[in-house]
């Protein structure tokens, strides 16, 4: 339907709309099309208008603002032009590669529909999409890549980005391509697009995956959240199944026993504020009975507010002994607490490596 309104013809016969001094005169495409619309619209029918163009979308809308009133006769000579077009169409294609694909969503393999997607969107600039992706991908490219091709990327990034790629770099490779983008001032446009699109093409060469995460940081998330003894018991099978495996999950893993370690004592204020007080009186009540539990209540409570940490003490008391449950969902809860300050920016968990530095 959307299609029969956008391939109106010009006009048939002289017409007029109410309110015209200068007597009839033919309709225009967009004066039809809004004409049917409205009638449409008053009788509840349904439009997939959103199929149209924007533009087109927008015309019609600015067409039937300026419009009033529409004489009965002219009405009924609009009706009729479009249900001949409507009976007149043999076959519709859905226009655009989006609405191709669509159609053909399940009949052709996703990698060539990822193909047909890439070949249409570098008609623009390629920098455009390079500069959207994150600088971890863009490091494997740097790394691949002569000094200066690398050093064309660094200058086309935004410098904040620029300089995370940069200082992921070894030390020699950095240096080296730190000075090539002095030597970048005579490129010549074209050559720094061709660039782009050689370097868009690698970056989008990979093909699509099921999974964004890696499955040690899939294994890793669930057994974050899973109590204790299911995530001993599975740690045991994977290090009898694979034992690499078990010790890159056991690094992806962070659980409230890792928070004296991982967290900064600056940061616990900003913790205390995303999780529910109840929650943070459940683990320090647990901590009564669960020794496990006793270095990451007391790094908390020492790095608040000595106020808050009294309040939460005689909370904790007032409330005495917690089911393991309970407790296990209120840790879950701190720790989703910290995650989400972490994938905020806002805390910055202390990785391995700088563990006991």
């Amino acid at each position: 339907m959307a299609q029969a309104l956008a391939r109106f013809r010009p006009a048939r016969g002289a017409v007029s709309l109410d309110g015209e001094e200068d007597g009839p005169r033919p309709l225009s495409r967009r004066e039809k099309a809004a004409i049917i619309v409205r009638l449409l619209l008053a009788e509840g029918a349904p439009l997939p208008l959103t199929s149209l163009p924007d533009d087109m979308q927008e015309g019609l809308a600015e067409q039937m603002a300026r419009m009033r009133t529409v004489d009965r006769s002219t009405m009924t000579a609009v009706i009729e032009e479009f249900v001949e077009e409507l009976e007149s169409v043999g076959l519709s294609f859905p226009g655009g590669l989006d609405g191709a694909l669509a159609v053909m969503d399940g009949h052709i393999s996703p990698s060539a529909a990822t193909r047909l997607r890439r070949q249409a969107g570098v008609k623009g600039d390629p920098w455009e999409r390079i500069v959207t992706l994150p600088a971890d991908k863009l490091l494997k490219v740097v790394e691949e890549e002569s000094v200066e091709v690398a050093a064309v990327m660094l200058s086309k990034l935004p410098v904040p980005k620029a300089a995370e790629v940069l200082g992921k770099l070894p030390g020699e490779k950095a240096r080296r391509v730190a000075y090539a983008v002095s030597m970048t001032g005579s490129v010549e446009p074209e050559t720094v697009r061709r660039i782009g699109l050689s370097l868009l093409g690698q970056l989008e060469a990979e093909p699509p995956r099921a999974f964004t995460a890696t499955p040690v940081e899939r294994v890793g998330a669930i057994l974050n959240v899973s109590a204790a003894v299911t995530r001993d018991e599975v740690l045991r099978g994977l290090d009898e199944a694979d034992a690499a495996f078990a010790e890159q999950v056991r690094k992806a893993i962070f659980t409230f026993e890792h928070v004296p370690r991982r967290v900064l004592g600056r940061d616990v204020p900003k913790v205390t504020r995303v999780v529910e007080q109840a929650r943070l009186v459940a683990v320090i009540a647990a901590a009564s009975s669960r020794p496990e539990l006793s270095e990451g209540v007391e790094f908390l409570l020492s790095n608040m507010s000595q106020r808050l940490a009294q309040s939460l003490r005689e909370d904790a008391a007032a409330r005495g002994r917690v089911k393991d449950k309970e407790a296990e969902e209120a840790m879950n809860a701190v720790v989703a607490g910290i995650r989400q300050l972490e994938a905020a920016g806002e805390l910055v968990l202390v990785v391995e490596e700088e563990e006991g530095g």
